[in-house]
C-alpha cells in the first residue's frame, strides 16, 4: 500500500527532515504541497516537482491524497489538523500538537470522530538511551525515583541560525521551552513515571526577544520526586544531559561522551562504583511508526497520550512564568 502524502507548510525548521523521510520510505510518496506562505510553498513544490496548492481546502479535497505532514506555525495547528481530520487524511505533526489543552482536545475529538491515524513527532522517545534508561528503571535499580533532570540547549538565538519566525510569540506560543524544551519535558515526565501535580517556570530573555531564550521548569509530584527541565537558545557547547536519581542509585547520560553511567546499591558486581551501560539500538522513527499504524489500522495511543500531556505541561509552564507562581495540574 503506497501512501500519498500532502506536505502542509515548510514553516518549521524540521520540515525538510520529514520530507526526506517521506521520500526515503518505500511505502510513501510526497504528492502535493500547501503553505501559508505562497512563495515558500511554490519554491518547495517546484524543487520537489509536485503540485502546489494555494488553498488548503483544495489540497485536502484531493481524493488521491491519503495523509498529511503538518509543519505549519504552531498557532495554526488546530485549524490545519482539524481540517485534515475532517477530510479523512491521516496526520503526522510536529510537536506540540497545539499550544493549549483546549485546542488539543478539539483536535483529538476530530481525529477520533473521523477515525484517522495521528502520530506526533516526539523523536527522543525512540532513541537508544531513552530505551536503555527505561529498562534500568523497570528493574528498579535506582530504587524510588527522587529527582530527574533533563537539559537541552543550543545557540540558535545568539548565533542567529534559527529563523526569525521562531521568535514570534503569536506563531510559536513561546520560545526555547515550547520548541526545544519539548524534548526534555516529555523525557522528564517519562522518567518520573507519575502524575505531575504542579509546575513552576522561570524564563530568561538574554537576547531581548519577545519569547524566552532561556528556561527552567520544575515539575512536582505527590511522591516528593522532582523533575527539572532546562532549555535555551543562548548557550554554546551546552551538553544534552539526563540525570535520574533514586534512593538506591543514580544514572547519568550526556554528550559529548554519549555514555550512560550507572551506580546502584543493588549491583550484583563485586566491584563497586560507576559502570558504563551499553545503549540499546534506536527504535524505528515516529514517522515509520505512523506509516505502520496507517497500514495496520492501529493507533499510536501512547504517543498521543504523551503529546497531550506535553501540551498540558507546556501550557502550565507558560502560565507559571507569566503569573510568577506554581500552577496546580489536574487530570481533567
Amino acid at each position: 500500500m503506497t501512501i500519498r502524502i500532502g506536505k502542509l507548510s515548510y514553516w518549521h525548521v524540521h520540515a525538510w527532515d520529514y520530507t526526506k523521510q517521506a521520500q526515503e520510505h518505500e511505502d510513501t510518496v510526497l504528492a502535493a504541497v500547501w503553505d501559508e506562505n505562497v512563495e515558500r510553498g511554490n519554491k518547495a513544490a517546484e524543487s520537489l516537482n509536485i503540485p502546489f496548492f494555494e488553498s488548503l481546502d483544495d489540497l485536502l479535497a484531493q481524493e488521491d491524497i491519503d495523509a498529511v505532514i503538518v509543519d505549519a506555525p504552531t498557532n495554526m495547528h488546530r485549524d490545519v489538523i482539524v481540517a485534515a481530520a475532517k477530510a479523512g487524511k491521516h496526520i503526522f505533526t510536529e510537536k506540540v500538537i497545539a499550544p493549549t489543552l483546549k485546542e488539543v482536545n478539539a483536535i483529538i475529538a476530530e481525529v477520533n470522530e473521523n477515525k484517522v491515524k495521528l502520530t506526533v513527532s516526539l523523536p527522543r522517545l525512540n532513541d537508544g538511551y531513552t530505551l536503555t534508561i527505561q529498562e534500568i528503571l523497570s528493574q528498579e535499580l535506582l530504587g524510588k525515583i527522587t529527582y530527574v533532570r533533563v537539559r537541552l540547549s543550543h545557540n540558535g538565538a545568539t548565533e542567529s541560525w534559527l529563523p526569525d519566525h521562531f521568535f514570534s510569540l503569536e506563531q510559536c506560543g513561546g520560545g526555547a521551552l515550547i520548541d526545544l524544551g519539548c524534548h526534555p519535558m516529555y523525557l522528564a515526565k517519562l522518567f518520573l513515571d507519575q502524575d505531575v501535580t504542579g509546575v513552576s517556570a522561570n524564563f530568561g530573555y538574554v537576547t531581548g526577544k519577545e519569547v524566552e531564550d532561556n528556561a527552567v521548569v520544575t515539575l512536582f509530584t505527590d511522591s516528593g520526586a522532582i523533575g527539572v527541565v532546562e532549555a535555551g537558545f543562548v548557550n554554546s557547547h551546552s551538553p544534552f544531559t539526563i540525570e535520574v536519581h533514586g534512593t538506591e542509585g543514580t544514572l547519568l547520560y550526556g554528550t559529548p561522551e554519549n555514555k550512560l553511567l550507572l551506580r546502584t546499591n543493588k549491583s550484583t558486581d563485586k566491584e563497586e562504583g560507576w559502570k558504563e551501560v551499553a545503549l540499546q539500538s534506536n527504535r524505528e522513527s515516529a514517522f515509520h511508526q505512523w506509516v505502520d499504524h496507517i497500514q495496520n489500522n492501529t493507533l499510536a495511543t501512547q504517543n498521543v497520550e504523551m503529546a497531550v500531556e506535553l501540551t498540558r505541561l507546556m501550557e502550565a509552564a507558560n502560565r507559571s512564568a507569566k503569573e510568577g507562581c506554581v500552577i496546580p495540574i489536574g487530570r481533567t
